[in-house]
């Protein structure tokens, strides 16, 4: 059966299993907006499967960009009215 757990109860985890740990509750919270970890929807809270996560972190993947540049981002453009 998966750890389900809160962001804060997951968070919590990590640091009784490493006190020193650099991850920070915002960074899961981040993580989870992002879709990079998947999240289940139990009413208003949101539970993310602890060992997935704790996975994630091992292998060290970077959180995916939320946007794309926007093309011509600077440039004048033409307004065809």
């Amino acid at each position: 059966m998966p750890r389900m757990r809160t962001a804060s109860k997951a968070y919590r985890l990590i640091l009784e299993q490493d006190p020193d740990s650099e991850i920070t509750l915002h960074y899961i919270r981040h993580l989870i907006a992002s879709g990079a970890v998947p999240v289940i929807h139990v009413g208003r809270k949101k539970l993310v499967d602890v060992d997935q996560l704790l996975a994630y972190l091992a292998a060290g993947n970077e959180a995916p960009t939320t946007t794309d540049p926007a093309v011509g981002y600077g440039k004048l453009r033409r307004i065809d009215l």
